[in-house]
């Protein structure tokens, strides 16, 4: 088994962190272009109390990403009620996972829509805020997206992320 087989021309990868029911998480890296099961079989499969059903097996991987492999019956993202985690490292009702925050220098489009309230429309709008004028430097910089507006802002605060870029 060859775990880090070079990809074409710079040997391009993604490196992701796979959570939840998998028999190792932990983070893989994979060739870019690489999608959600193949994740999942890196981290040495799924655990047998996994739920799969809730993950969209075929979506290409973004670098950075957390993949968080739910067990049958755990609650999938539900929005919560704003200030319910404020002041807390890992925040108390993280989007994809618990303890999970969304980086909003790397999200996908579906990572940002699993926030309370953003759709398609303001995640794109996050997405080309980020191709525009680069990486976020902060959380609060995030109120500079067309849509986001004050309460938005104050209920999406302890549910994202600024690292990377």
């Amino acid at each position: 088994m060859s775990p880090q087989p070079e990809a074409t021309d710079a040997g391009e990868r993604v490196v992701v962190h796979v959570a939840g029911a998998v028999q190792k998480p932990g983070i893989v890296s994979l060739p870019q272009g690489s999608r959600v099961f193949q994740a999942i079989q890196a981290a040495g499969g799924a655990a047998s109390d996994a739920d799969l059903n809730g993950l969209n097996l075929a979506e290409v991987l973004s670098d950075g990403v957390k993949i968080h492999v739910p067990v049958i019956g755990e609650m999938q993202v539900a929005p919560s009620p704003p200030g319910g985690g404020s002041g807390s490292n890992g925040g108390t009702a993280a989007p994809a996972a618990k303890g999970a925050k969304v980086n909003i220098n790397t999200a996908t489009l579906e990572e940002l829509g699993t926030l309370p309230r953003v759709g398609p429309v303001t995640a794109q709008g996050i997405i080309d805020w980020r191709k525009e004028h680069g990486p976020f430097a902060s959380v609060d910089e995030l109120d500079a997206v067309e849509g986001i507006g004050p309460k938005l802002m104050e209920s999406l605060k302890d549910l994202i992320a600024v690292q990377g870029g």
